[in-house]
């Protein structure tokens, strides 16, 4: 340890003792403790109850780990001991939280956002790891007894209204249907011109939902035309602000469908049922593999869910360009150097 070796050289060194919270981490596996030795959930004994039982887990583990550094020879001071969650240290979180927001860089807005259903907690983009599949792949989902299916397109017509014309739509995602406020099209697609400003049926609403024309949309996709679900599709989210579309939620914090003749239904149960009713109303047109990337929680393996929440949001996008340009014009030194590739792909992409 660089400590150990400095003082070695005689040179007077200080190593300060401090634990982190861990967040999410340490959550997950109270809560698998709670059901391993009682076969409760943290929903089951309440807030209260829980956050002792993740505080005495914290003290346990604590002593453990302080006395494994003490059994190595690490000469720490532990008159100096800190942990990000005790008075000091929330304090100062606190003075800095009002102080960024005082000065315009702390704001609240409603955001998609990366959901693990599990965790019932929004995690941020470092937390999600994306698994690429070449096709058709079943992939094992916390809370469903059998694996689930990805890498398929499905296809699916929309009515146009007031004609015998249909759209045809692929999606890899025929839960979130429900949700659709427009179908999209490139303006300079020909196939499609002619129904842009028109209007197509919604099967499970009941109402008509526009055909919009939007050079997001890759003609080379699919049909070339794309469903606009803006609560749970983060492009479609950006789409609905420009051609200010409503928003419609169909998937709740837990993974389940919220409104309509679905409600209840978790999210993946409703996909099965969602594609069977629109074959039954003769609106399917077909499945074929796909290659796609799935999100999943890196902590609990779900599948990510985005959606629409009100959340805090620091405005980054100054500070990462300047420490960016820090490392880059030699102010500030990354060791070792190989680190250098990380710290630009997280800053140089940061949203």
């Amino acid at each position: 340890m660089d400590d150990l070796r400095k003082q070695m050289q005689g040179i007077e060194t200080m190593w300060v003792p401090g634990m982190d919270h861990a967040g999410i981490a340490t959550q997950v596996i109270v809560e698998k403790k709670l059901w391993k030795e009682e076969e409760k959930t943290r929903h089951e004994i309440g807030r209260k109850e829980f956050k002792k039982r993740v505080w005495k887990w914290k003290v346990e583990k604590g002593d453990v780990i302080g006395k494994q550094l003490r059994r190595l020879g690490c000469s720490l001071d532990w008159e100096r001991e800190l942990f990000t969650m005790d008075k000091e240290r929330s304090k100062a979180v606190k003075a800095a939280f009002i102080r960024l927001f005082n000065e315009g860089l702390i704001y609240r807005s409603d955001h998609l956002v990366n959901w693990c259903c599990v965790l019932q907690s929004a995690i941020s983009d470092i937390e999600v790891e994306h698994l690429t599949l070449d096709g058709p792949t079943l992939i094992g989902v916390p809370g469903y007894s059998k694996p689930v299916e990805f890498g398929l397109l499905f296809l699916f017509a929309y009515k146009v209204c007031d004609s015998d014309r249909e759209i045809v739509v692929a999606t890899t995602r025929p839960e979130t249907i429900p949700g659709d406020v427009a179908v999209a099209v490139h303006p300079k697609d020909g196939r499609y011109t002619q129904f842009i400003g028109k209007t197509v049926w919604h099967p499970f609403r009941n109402e008509g939902i526009p055909v919009i024309a939007d050079e997001f949309v890759d003609p080379q996709f699919g049909t070339g035309a794309v469903k606009i679900t803006p609560a749970h599709d983060q492009l479609d989210f950006e789409v609905s602000k420009r051609h200010l579309l409503p928003t419609v939620k169909v998937i709740d914090e837990t993974g389940s469908m919220i409104d309509g003749e679905f409600q209840g239904t978790p999210r993946f149960q409703a996909r099965s049922i969602i594609v069977d009713r629109l074959a039954k109303m003769g609106l399917m047109r077909g499945k074929e593999s796909h290659a796609m990337t799935v999100p999943i929680c890196s902590r609990s393996k779900d599948v990510i869910e985005l959606l629409l929440k009100p959340q805090w949001f620091i405005k980054c996008q100054d500070m990462a360009a300047k420490a960016v340009a820090d490392v880059k014009e030699g102010r500030l030194r990354i060791e070792p150097k190989n680190f250098e590739k990380t710290w630009f792909d997280w800053l140089e992409n940061i949203r």
